[in-house]
């Protein structure tokens, strides 16, 4: 937080500054050994510009998507409508993505956010050092028959091995990868409850009672199991879980 305010209140006083400049500001430096460095008004707009892609990112490159599916999934089986609440399956989601992401967020920041704030590094080799992690973990959730597929749907034959491919195939495969696994988890999350249903429609129409939901008499018992086998704490850790077996 500290560090934020700090960032801000930097920047706020280089904004008469940057104004005096113009578009000077905007400058590109090329070093002597062919690499380039960007003006700091510059890379402001890049980071800028990277916030207002935060939630795709999110949602494309993080372990959000299977989370939200597979609770969404569990919601729906135990048939309790809207509890517990969107905002809170999200909350629970973003939560767990935070946890389950840590260790790709603190390599990404003692390889690359470090150095270069210590400016032992330029910005381009920064960035190429913060793709590094975040592509080993998408890379070992994307199936390989998801990954060709896009491969070959983008003609990049020129791919050697996996970690050369671009995130532009990596991302959607990515994408693909973890919505078969969130519906294969959502899957076998769904059948003891689909058990319960019709067991209890089954004896319902055995009574005769044609006219009661079975949804009414079934919500109970699946509440009772749910709590009773400690389902929560089930699902959570067993999700975590599946990021890195």
């Amino acid at each position: 937080m500290k560090r934020a305010l700090l960032v801000m209140a930097l920047l706020g006083l280089a904004c008469p500054a940057y104004a005096l400049q113009g578009l000077d500001a905007l400058s590109v430096t090329t070093n002597a050994n062919g690499s380039q460095t960007y003006s700091l008004t510059l890379q402001v707009m890049l980071l800028m510009t990277a916030l207002t892609l935060l939630p795709s990112i999110l949602l494309a490159m993080t372990a959000f998507t299977r989370i939200i599916i597979v609770l969404a999934i569990l919601r729906q089986a135990l048939g309790t409508a809207q509890t517990p609440s969107t905002q809170i399956l999200i909350a629970l989601a973003l939560f767990m993505t935070a946890f389950i992401m840590a260790p790709v967020i603190d390599r990404i920041y003692a390889g690359a956010i470090t150095p270069y704030m210590e400016e032992k590094i330029g910005f381009n080799e920064a960035l190429d050092k913060a793709q590094g992690p975040l592509r080993e973990f998408m890379l070992a959730q994307t199936r390989e028959t998801d990954l060709k597929l896009f491969v070959e749907m983008a003609a990049r034959g020129e791919i050697t091995e996996p970690s050369a491919t671009p995130f532009t195939v990596l991302v959607p495969a990515f994408i693909t990868s973890e919505l078969k696994t969130g519906f294969q988890i959502g899957f076998l999350i769904f059948l003891p409850f689909l058990i319960i249903d019709l067991v209890v429609a089954s004896v319902l129409m055995s009574m005769g009672m044609m006219m009661l939901s079975p949804l009414i008499i079934s919500l109970p018992f699946k509440l009772m199991l749910f709590v009773l086998v400690d389902g929560w704490a089930l699902i959570v850790g067993s999700l975590a879980s599946s990021f890195y077996v």
